[in-house]
């Protein structure tokens, strides 16, 4: 049994979603609605006690973060491959994820944004706040994919790059962001989202969109 806890908006499961629909696994499905707090119920809580979305139950385990995630999809589901064979690009591609997943998301998720409205900060100035820590993080990744002129972030197949980028690209667009700067990072969005494990994934294809 593989049991998926998931909200539509939440980029973390939006990267889950897309790393299951590429291996063609089909979990089940429960919603949790962050904007409602239903991350703090205490049913939830004992599924996940750091109150988060994704949280995947594969028999008795329960994994939770979605990269953990992920490597252990990888792990157990090697075909197709999310990781490059090549060590050095195996390590480009987490160092890649791993920039959007641990340096621009945290300090625009939910939890962050409320704590900034509870500060007295206005919706404006949250959104300046989420648009200013995404630009200051695909300034270096824009760099980064400038000198690998390729479909993907890390050549011709789908990496957990991509895989952590097009979820990062959608909340970029939430706010208005202007993306005109980062032409590799439009590019290879576009090119993920041609793809049916991507398109299915984003957040208005969700059976809890709203």
């Amino acid at each position: 049994m593989m049991l998926l806890y998931d909200y539509f908006r939440s980029s973390a499961a939006f990267r889950v979603r897309i790393a299951l629909n590429f291996k063609g696994l089909v979990p089940e499905r429960r919603f949790v609605h962050l904007r409602k707090g239903a991350q703090r119920d205490p049913g939830y809580l004992e599924v996940n006690p750091h109150g988060l979305v994704p949280t995947l139950v594969i028999g008795n385990r329960r994994l939770t973060q979605s990269l953990a995630i992920m490597e252990y999809l990888e792990e157990e589901h090697p075909l197709p491959p999310l990781l490059p064979q090549d060590p050095a690009k195996r390590a480009w591609v987490r160092a890649f994820a791993l920039s959007i997943a641990c340096d621009i998301h945290p300090i625009d998720n939910l939890r962050v944004l409320k704590r900034l409205q509870a500060m007295g900060i206005d919706e404006a100035g949250r959104d300046e706040w989420y648009r200013h820590w995404i630009r200051e993080g695909f300034s270096g990744l824009e760099a980064q994919l400038s000198g690998r002129p390729s479909t993907y972030c890390c050549g011709d197949s789908v990496t957990l790059a991509d895989v952590c980028l097009v979820p990062q690209v959608f909340n970029a667009r939430r706010v208005d962001m202007d993306l005109e700067p980062y032409p590799r990072i439009r590019a290879v969005h576009d090119a993920c989202m041609a793809l049916e494990a991507f398109d299915a994934a984003q957040p208005s294809r969700q059976p809890d969109a709203e």
